[in-house]
């Protein structure tokens, strides 16, 4: 069943709160403006930070449809938007001949250009009236792309539109709810940005990470899901090329909890790593004796 959209900031916390999302005040104070003015959300922030899962969520809370297209370099219209199913073009067209019917070619061309033979892509699908309300329309990773597909976008975003040559504009009844995101590995064009409100999702502080970590991972014991986020956030101030983000505290936490796991241990950390690092050179880095300073430094602060 649908839900109505949240009235209120307070209203969207909770809604984001029933399906195990912990945002903080900003995010949901941003989330809800976007829905009420019908904007889009452009979030940025490294990976691993839960930009993906408000999209999600936001789906399983107000029961509306996840449509998602995932970006990549190259990513072209027929990927994204519309592409003719060309086979069933020809072979409406060599039918039209084998019958004689080529002379009205007027007619050939309006019916093979015609919505029977279009094949709609996610961007399209958007656009369409869904039961139970306008969709959520999840860019995902939109830095992978390149300028010139984030140009095509601006229509999308601004008058939720798509124009098709062969067919004209088509334009939704009710625009989609449209989470954008990035992981900031480019600059997105400040027209694109224009067309959105904007939040920068960061990596939690200790006491809203262990509030994730015991709504997404309950199964933890107590004291090894503090020593996880307090392990996690001490490590996200060494020198690695990747720190680990949300995601990775919550695999890891797993992880540990399969191996029956109550408490952290230099060992069992170093052969664990691999849940939480996704580089060799930063699971080098941290092997052997820093692991036990981290260790040392995480039981320290907890005696404290």
């Amino acid at each position: 069943m649908p839900t109505a959209l949240p009235v209120s900031i307070d209203a969207t916390l909770s809604l984001l709160q029933a399906q195990g999302y912990v945002a903080d005040r900003s995010l949901a104070t941003v989330l809800f403006l976007a829905l009420r003015m019908k904007r889009p959300l452009l979030l940025e922030g490294e990976a691993g930070t839960g930009k993906t899962e408000i999209a999600k969520v936001l789906s399983a809370a107000l029961g509306r449809k996840l449509i998602r297209l995932q970006c990549y370099e190259g990513l072209d219209l027929a990927s994204a938007v519309y592409e003719w199913n060309y086979a069933g073009q020809m072979m409406a067209i060599r039918l039209a001949e084998a019958g004689g019917a080529t002379g009205d070619r007027d007619r050939l061309e309006a019916d093979i250009f015609s919505e029977k033979y279009l094949v709609k892509r996610p961007l399209l699908q958007a656009l369409e009236p869904q039961e139970g309300g306008a969709p959520i329309l999840l860019i995902d990773e939109l830095d992978r792309t390149d300028e010139a597909f984030e140009a095509f976008l601006l229509e999308v975003l601004a008058d939720a539109q798509v124009t098709i040559p062969e067919l004209g504009t088509i334009k939704a009844a009710e625009p989609p709810i449209v989470i954008l995101t990035s992981n900031r590995t480019r600059e997105i064009h400040d027209a694109l940005k224009r067309r959105c409100l904007y939040h920068w999702v960061g990596y939690p502080d200790a006491v809203r990470e262990l509030a994730i970590l015991k709504a997404r991972a309950p199964g933890a014991p107590a004291k090894l899901a503090k020593q996880v986020v307090s392990f996690v956030q001490a490590i996200r101030k060494e020198e690695l090329f990747k720190a680990p983000g949300v995601a990775e505290t919550l695999d890891w936490a797993s992880a540990l909890v399969e191996l029956d796991a109550v408490a952290l241990d230099p060992a069992l950390v170093s052969d664990t790593l691999g849940a939480l690092l996704k580089y060799q050179d930063d699971i080098q880095a941290m092997q052997g004796s820093k692991v036990k300073e981290l260790l040392d430094q995480v039981k320290a602060e907890a005696r404290g």
